[in-house]
């Protein structure tokens, strides 16, 4: 079985993840809005919704006909507490990591 932080830092290394995670700041998304702003096909989104879901970054449900994604911010505060136990690193404030998705986003 992989470590849950392993699954974390893996999910989050890929750009199209994080942009992803970034969009799910804001709301609950069905799948199909999260897919719009891409450049690739409705599979390979679902492919990286798939990892997001595995590392427990974000929960799907379906509603109805459709497929929602829902941010979960537990696996980023486990993740940050791991950080934090080097010493080297602040609190992780999810509002300034917001914060710093869009800024990384723009470019």
């Amino acid at each position: 079985m992989e470590n849950p932080l392993d699954s974390v830092f893996a999910a989050l290394a890929d750009p199209t993840r994080r942009a992803i995670l970034a969009m799910l700041l804001e709301d609950d998304m069905a799948v199909t809005d999260v897919a719009e702003p891409f450049e690739m096909s409705l599979a390979a989104i679902s492919k990286h919704l798939a990892i997001l879901t595995r590392a427990g970054l974000i929960s799907q449900e379906k509603r109805g006909r459709v497929k929602w994604c829902k941010l979960e911010p537990d696996a980023l505060r486990e993740a940050s507490v791991w950080m934090q136990s080097f010493g080297q690193f602040e609190p992780v404030n999810l509002d300034a990591f917001e914060r710093f998705l869009e800024a990384e986003l723009k470019d």
